[in-house]
């Protein structure tokens, strides 16, 4: 089986450009890039790096997904719950259909894995 490395994937470039979320709460909207991976065997399933600009926008996946926070930080608060400060370092769980906002206040990287249903 072949495997994929992105060295120092905390500050590799090259990133695709990706536009704005689908539901911004800020203007000028953040921007979106990254770099997708492509997995052998993985389904419907999506991996990748992601990058986000400072901003504020609703979490538009409703799939699980399970991030590990590269660089930067922000804030998610899910609905009807507390704010979570994330930064650096700090690896996610999110189950599927969790809604909340995200408030990006440093461009935020992060490695991502979206599962499938």
């Amino acid at each position: 089986m072949p495997i994929t490395i992105i060295r120092q994937s905390a500050t590799v470039d090259g990133f695709a450009q990706q536009g704005t979320p689908a539901r911004p709460l800020t203007q000028p909207p953040a921007r979106l890039s990254g770099i997708d991976v492509d997995l052998d065997g993985a389904g419907d399933n999506q991996a990748g790096l992601w990058e986000c600009t400072p901003g504020r926008f609703e979490r538009q996946i409703a799939n699980a997904e399970v991030m590990h926070i590269l660089a930067g930080a922000c804030t998610f608060t899910p609905t009807h719950g507390q704010p979570q400060q994330i930064r650096a370092g700090d690896t996610l769980f999110f189950s599927a259909n969790t809604t909340g906002e995200w408030h990006v206040t440093e461009t935020l990287r992060k490695v991502f894995v979206v599962l499938s249903d």
